[in-house]
């Protein structure tokens, strides 16, 4: 709700601010309101059918303070979020937030934020800088390599009477037991396992070497300390496994009917050749995005940005939490990893830290260049790049509902990230087309040679050095 929100920035030490805001007192009504019909659902009153309880009788029932204290808690994050975007500040690592006394009922919400924020840069030059680039290489062994995995997807397996041998594939049932009982996830029947693949338990699939159909098997293993179901971790177990088939992978021969199958061509030339092609096509993709950051960096290392370590090390906390949440899209627990890797968070995120601080230097060099050369986003820029984000998640986009959602974000000055982050890159584009390639060797080079600014640059307390 647009104008529900007012504030007040204080600047700070170490690049940190305090913002004072009030909500308006009509804004905290209308969320008590919700809060109380969001109750209302619940509640069980008699004369009231359940689900159906006004919002001024649960008002009467469970008191103003007790909905109010949950209608803040539910509407806080959003407030939050609005008065970040009232006051247009780029912000780094959590926020501490202050909350004031609950009101009276016309009266205003008072809470406060403090959080660090990114760091003006004082700009070098930035036009023209040399970069480093290296030139798309694609080796024979690189084609080598993809007409061998071309060749594995068109591998046949067929059943043999032999002994199986490593590179075999058997098709066995399975039961495992620790201590002489069965547990979850140790049985299998039908399982194709290929040896020597490494996808079992270390030492079990070598143990099945030399077997043959109809033979049955006691395989005994012990499980890795950091395997993944925390149950069986560092136990000892005995599978019992009887071998069904065994079927030796046969490969097709590298000719030309195997370059028609495997993608359509007359011969294995032609095949080799457009494998070559697409390397080399996404080798230049891969350097054109490393010059891309290359160029900002040498923009960087001109530049002059004031960084606080507690802004650093907010920042590495920022990148966790953000790799946390992938892992999480991802079915991964972040917990889980950190014991995979022998590290708690404290320690991944003090590693972190000369990355956390380039990142911020790159995101102030940037932020100066778009203030310095006047970089503006048109509505037309900004909504086609939502556009672009909308089609990429969904394949059905519908473009008037996106042109009114673009609309309403404008009206609530809810579009500032996403013009920052196009004109930012329009920024990088800016760099870019001025910098002079050189050869990467040369670039590595000079970062060897010492001159007394480099020095001044790499002292101790500070992290970060050109070419890092």
């Amino acid at each position: 709700m647009p104008g529900t929100i007012t504030t007040t920035t204080t600047e700070l030490p170490d690049s940190r601010v305090r913002l004072d805001v009030e909500v308006a007192p009509e804004a905290v009504e209308k969320e008590l309101r919700s809060a109380a019909q969001a109750l209302g659902r619940d509640l069980k009153i008699a004369g009231f059918r359940k689900g159906h309880v006004p919002p001024q009788v649960v008002l009467q029932r469970v008191g103003r303070e007790a909905v109010l204290d949950e209608a803040v808690r539910r509407a806080l994050p959003n407030w939050y979020e609005e008065a970040l975007n009232e006051a247009r500040l780029a912000t780094v690592g959590d926020p501490s937030v202050q909350l004031g006394d609950l009101p009276d009922k016309g009266s205003p919400l008072s809470f406060s934020i403090e959080v660090g924020i990114r760091p003006p840069a004082k700009l070098g030059e930035y036009k023209g800088l040399e970069v480093g680039r290296r030139e798309p290489k694609v080796s024979k062994d690189e084609v080598d390599a993809e007409i061998r995995r071309l060749q594995e997807s068109l591998a046949s397996l067929e059943t043999v009477e032999r002994e199986a041998r490593s590179g075999d594939f058997v098709v066995i049932d399975f039961i495992g037991r620790i201590d002489g009982e069965a547990f979850e996830g140790g049985e299998g029947r039908g399982y194709p396992l290929e040896l020597g693949s490494g996808r079992f338990i270390p030492g079990f699939e070598e143990q099945l070497e030399g077997v043959k159909a109809g033979d049955t098997r006691d395989v005994k293993v012990t499980f890795p300390d950091d395997y993944g179901a925390e149950q069986v971790a560092g136990k000892d177990a005995v599978f019992e496994v009887s071998v069904k088939e065994v079927k030796e992978k046969r490969l097709p021969e590298l000719d030309d009917d195997f370059a028609g199958e495997a993608g359509g061509f007359d011969s294995l030339d032609e095949l080799r050749a457009d494998i070559e092609s697409k390397l080399r096509q996404s080798e230049a993709r891969a350097i054109e995005q490393e010059f891309r950051q290359a160029a900002v960096d040498a923009a960087v290392a001109t530049a002059t940005v004031d960084l606080p370590h507690e802004l650093v090390h907010a920042k590495a906390h920022e990148m966790w939490h953000e790799t946390a949440h992938r892992m999480q899209h991802q079915g991964v627990d972040p917990a889980r990893y950190l014991q995979l890797i022998g590290k708690d968070e404290e320690e991944l995120v003090t590693e972190a830290e000369p990355e956390a601080e380039q990142a911020i230097k790159r995101e102030s060099v940037l932020a100066a260049i778009v203030e310095a050369e006047g970089i503006e986003v048109s509505d037309d820029e900004a909504f086609d790049a939502l556009r672009d984000t909308a089609t990429r998640a969904s394949e059905n986009v519908n473009e008037d509902a996106l042109r009114r959602s673009f609309e309403r974000a404008k009206e609530e000055g809810r579009d500032d990230v996403l013009r920052e982050d196009i004109a930012m890159r329009k920024a990088v584009d800016l760099l870019v087309e001025s910098a002079k390639p050189i050869p990467l060797e040369q670039a590595k080079a000079r970062e060897k040679l010492w001159t007394p600014e480099k020095e001044a640059s790499e002292k101790p307390s500070q992290i970060w050095t050109p070419g890092s």
